[in-house]
């Protein structure tokens, strides 16, 4: 997935199989996202940041393919392999924020606000994917506390998201 084509991914997207799906593309949202702050950022270690991140997101990406199609070929009780499924997304959360944390590091500059915005929104169409994921597989299964948690920080998350996005529509408004 890393190296291909992105009309390819859309065509596999588009297909009837089960990978990739929501859970990868919630992953190349957190990547674009990412890839958008390094663009932005002055300061070298956020970049740094920013750059391994997107890397991370795009290994997620990858991972979320390969459990949703385990999932796939997964007797319909294999409890453990609908918790497995959920490992990818739970991290998408987490690196969702991590994407609002780098955002916030970066100066408004208005030649960059658009980009931090959109990589607000990412990271919030990121988590908000990957809760719906969540919420899926673990539908009538026994309490999981982890992830029960993962999907608690979704709402902060969308908050976050919120003021980044309405801190630069509102600079830019004071700025005309």
């Amino acid at each position: 997935m890393r190296d291909q084509i992105m009309s390819d991914f859309l065509k596999a997207l588009a297909s009837r199989d089960a990978s990739p799906g929501g859970g990868a593309t919630a992953a190349l949202h957190v990547a674009q996202a990412a890839a958008l702050v390094a663009g932005c950022a002055g300061d070298r270690d956020v970049v740094a940041e920013a750059r391994a991140l997107s890397m991370h997101a795009l290994r997620l990406a990858e991972k979320a393919a390969h459990a949703v199609a385990t999932v796939g070929r997964a007797r319909p009780d294999d409890q453990q392999a609908r918790r497995n499924a959920c490992v990818p997304p739970a991290d998408v959360i987490a690196a969702s924020a991590v994407v609002l944390d780098l955002v916030e590091r970066v100066p408004p500059d208005p030649r960059v606000v658009t980009d931090l915005a959109a990589a607000a929104e990412a990271a919030r169409a990121a988590a908000v994917t990957a809760r719906v994921s969540i919420e899926v597989q673990l539908a009538g299964l026994p309490e999981d506390t982890a992830l029960r948690e993962s999907v608690a920080t979704v709402g902060e998350i969308c908050e976050r998201a919120d003021r980044v996005t309405e801190g630069i529509r509102s600079g830019v408004a004071l700025s005309r």
